[in-house]
């Protein structure tokens, strides 16, 4: 397991219409461009969930991806390669239809299938299952890009860049499809904190336009904010997705466990080296817009806050 980066948390949040134009205004503002450096792996998981268009909320859109790639693709790295495990079988038919597979020929960049080998196998500290197994890209990769869309979610009450990797990693062959044979959802939250501690997610890029609210991963209403959040820690990050949605850290349980195991940082103090810095938009500002696309009123959770 790579050692977790130590840097200062950083979340840009930027608004544009256009989603590729905010991620590459993020990406800048936590200075992408000085973290990848030549003799790096790095690997890109998108959510591809199912069959969709990127309009609905349900997954990510292919030009975005390709801004993505083409930011990495500036630094030069040893190797680049989109890798993911959806709930469908066939992905590379999901990934034709909605055009991600166009994107990663054109851009001349590796795809890896994570719901085939070859495989290694983890430990992980829970209870069912203990163990799983990962494709060996696991052990190759030395930088790793979470990019997905912020839902509500009806088990995992998020779903952000954490959970696009823990659930966008173990394999449908192992796991069946969608991913429940072998009891990962019979207690998902705890098993999402298990495998976090297994992972290194280098820069996490959690997009609201759109976001899902109501009742996601599927069945919900997507909202087009224009917002897309950009960070140096995944912990960060989704602290910060999860207060656009209306909630603290500690309504959701894996993400909580994950705090109070030191995993990543959640205060927004700025006064303390372990604050979480705000280089574009303020949170306050972010949630305003972001209440006000949902729910067509404008209101900050962190507006009068003492205590984050």
């Amino acid at each position: 397991m790579r050692v977790r980066r130590t840097i200062q948390p950083i979340v840009a949040i930027t608004q544009n219409k256009e989603e590729s134009s905010a991620i590459h205004e993020g990406l800048n503002l936590i200075h992408l461009d000085s973290m990848i450096k030549e003799n790096d792996v790095v690997v890109i998981t998108p959510n591809w969930v199912s069959n969709a268009s990127p309009y609905s909320g349900r997954v990510v859109g292919p030009d975005s991806l390709r801004t993505i790639i083409q930011r990495v693709k500036a630094c030069n790295p040893k190797r680049i390669v989109i890798a993911t495990a959806s709930a469908e079988e066939n992905v590379e038919d999901l990934m034709n239809e909605i055009g991600f597979m166009n994107v990663i020929q054109e851009e001349q960049v590796e795809f890896v299938n994570l719901n085939h080998g070859p495989f290694i196998s983890i430990e992980l500290n829970h209870s069912c299952p203990s163990r799983i197994v990962l494709n060996q890209l696991y052990e190759e990769m030395t930088f790793l890009i979470s990019f997905t869309q912020l839902k509500i979610h009806e088990e995992a009450t998020i779903s952000a860049s954490i959970k696009n990797i823990a659930m966008g990693w173990p394999s449908g062959d192992e796991q069946g499809y969608p991913k429940k044979d072998l009891g990962i959802h019979d207690d998902l939250h705890h098993f999402i904190a298990a495998i976090f501690e297994k992972f290194t997610i280098d820069v996490s890029i959690v997009s609201a336009s759109p976001a899902m609210i109501g009742t996601g991963p599927h069945k919900g209403h997507a909202i087009h904010s224009d917002l897309v959040l950009c960070g140096t820690d995944p912990v960060s990050t989704d602290v910060i997705g999860a207060r656009l949605l209306g909630f603290k850290p500690q309504a959701i349980s894996y993400l909580y466990q994950i705090i109070k195991k030191g995993l990543g940082r959640s205060t927004f103090d700025t006064h303390t080296k372990s604050g979480i810095q705000f280089p574009g938009i303020s949170i306050e500002d972010a949630e305003e817009i972001f209440s006000h696309c949902a729910y067509q009123k404008d209101f900050a959770v962190d507006s009068d806050r003492e205590d984050s």
